[in-house]
């Protein structure tokens, strides 16, 4: 049987026209979600559209101001309006031919000014002019206390917009926000006011202050759903269409790779790309497109992730690490209260112990741990331990009268030296051949030693109980065990859970650098 091997570089061949495919897809559906979010935000947004200024209104009590804080370029404004098409919006019949009238208006007005800088104009072009006027001025003293009362912004669920109208004509006309917004109108568009104040700066304050907020206003109508109107649809099908078939066509292929996968687990598999069909939520597909992008490594998620799994720690690491420590002295004071404790300490209850194997593991423990350290760490210990012990001997005949009254007698360091070297290796072997024979089998010394164990426990235990010492003990148990809870506990609700992700993220950072030492 020949086996082929794909070697590394056919393998990044093959991976890098998947890889731009992801990162093609990842596009789109990027693009798809902008559309998305546009679309959910243009209702909201078309008033700033349509003022073509963002604004911040500031109301306190009866102050009441409004601040622009980015204008909008006309022709932007103008484009993305057009967008209303889309959304099926359409002008509200009234409201539209009240704006309607006011361009009458400024037209008749312009033409009655240019007709009076001439002086040899006709009278009766400027009586003709005049007269318009004042009838386009009772028409919008009329519509202007209709929409006041017939409210047309309410369809549109504007409301809002039209307490603003009716704010600002009463501060332009009257200066004080209580009075009526209808006499505020009728005074508003009377000959005698635009005299008074000149029509330019009347016209003017209506074209910026009033017509934008009336020209918000719209009319959308309902569908059969009962949902307002909306071709949102005829810009999502290809979308729709484009991820169906990629779906399916994954899915499939899925299938057909792993074996055991049937057509609804690879479904499941790429769970996260149905939010891309679903025509409701849309906002939704920011689940497929936050994973489509790191999949196609457009975007690295990984810092992202560490970062909310660290936030997510620290925000629950101090109420956990709280309800471990008081389950774990709870257990510890309840294990005190029903005598537990006592029982090990008095060794009355030793029949209720359960052994599982018939060995003592006390027992063997201690041999093990013997053997392991007379065989193996003494040994290795014995150029330093005689050290040790060297040191320790001469120390103790230097300070002996004897010595130091023959320290000064030839010969006498050279002779104790000799003798501290030769009872040192015999101390040291002594030492070592006593232990070795612990690990010597024999039945009287372990009978010697459990009878030992035994009366020693009994004695104490008894003792104990004599003495009443028991409760006294349990009850500076518990009592030490509440002030741990209470002084710890509290210390830890101080701690600074930061400085110990901080010191995480070091030793994260210093780990892959120890893997290859």
């Amino acid at each position: 049987m020949t086996i082929t091997k794909v070697s590394p570089g056919s393998q990044t061949k093959f991976l890098r026209p998947r890889l731009w495919f992801e990162k093609i897809m990842a596009s789109i559906v990027l693009a798809n979600y902008i559309l998305v979010i546009f679309d959910l935000s243009y209702i909201p947004l078309r008033d700033f559209l349509i003022q073509e200024r963002i604004t911040w209104s500031i109301k306190i009590g009866t102050f009441e101001r409004e601040i622009t804080l980015l204008p909008i370029p006309s022709r932007l404004s103008q484009l993305i309006t057009q967008y209303d098409i889309i959304k099926g919006i359409e002008p509200y019949r009234d409201t539209d031919q009240y704006l309607r009238r006011v361009e009458d208006l400024n037209e008749a007005v312009n033409q009655l000014i240019s007709q009076q800088a001439f002086t040899d104009s006709n009278l009766t072009e400027t009586k003709e002019t005049q007269q318009n006027i004042d009838e386009i001025l009772v028409d919008l003293r009329q519509r202007s206390v209709e929409m006041v009362k017939q409210n047309p912004f309410q369809i549109a669920n504007k409301t809002g917009t039209l307490e603003r109208i009716k704010n600002k004509i009463r501060r332009h006309v009257f200066d004080n926000p209580e009075s009526s917004a209808k006499d505020s109108f009728r005074k508003f568009w009377s000959a005698k006011n635009f005299q008074q104040n000149g029509w330019r700066n009347e016209l003017d304050f209506f074209d910026q202050e009033i017509a934008p907020l009336i020209a918000t206003n719209y009319f959308r109508p309902v569908g059969e759903s009962g949902e307002p109107f909306d071709n949102f649809g005829l810009i999502d099908t290809p979308f729709f269409l484009l991820f169906l078939t990629g779906f399916l066509a994954r899915t499939w292929f899925i299938s057909r790779r792993h074996a055991g996968v049937s057509w609804f687990d690879a479904t499941l598999w790429r769970w996260y790309d149905i939010f891309l069909l679903i025509p409701i939520f849309r906002f939704l597909r920011i689940i497929p497109l936050t994973i489509r992008l790191d999949q196609a490594k457009l975007i690295d998620f990984k810092a992202i992730k560490k970062q909310a799994s660290q936030g997510f720690v620290a925000g629950i690491a101090q109420d956990i690490t709280e309800v471990v420590i008081i389950q774990v002295v709870d257990q510890v004071q309840g294990t005190i209260n029903n005598g537990t404790i006592r029982e090990v300490l008095i060794k009355q209850n030793t029949t209720q112990y359960i052994d599982i194997n018939d060995v003592n593991e006390t027992s063997e423990l201690v041999k093990l741990m013997a053997n392991l350290i007379i065989n193996k760490v003494i040994p290795e210990i014995r150029t330093e331990a005689e050290e040790f012990l060297r040191y320790n001997v001469d120390k103790a005949l230097t300070q002996t009268p004897a010595y130091q009254g023959l320290e000064n007698v030839p010969g006498v360091k050279v002779m104790q030296s000799q003798l501290t070297e030769r009872l040192v290796s015999q101390l040291y072997q002594g030492l070592s051949v006593g232990l070795q024979g612990l690990l010597i089998e024999d039945p009287d010394f372990d009978r010697l030693l459990e009878k030992l164990v035994e009366k020693f426990s009994k004695s104490l235990g008894s003792e104990l109980q004599a003495e009443h010492s028991i409760e006294q003990i349990e009850s500076l148990l518990n009592d030490l065990l509440e002030e741990i809870k209470i002084n710890y506990i509290q210390n830890l609700s101080q701690e600074n859970i930061e400085n110990i992700l901080e010191q995480t993220r070091a030793l994260r950072q210093e780990k892959p650098l120890t893997q290859y030492k």
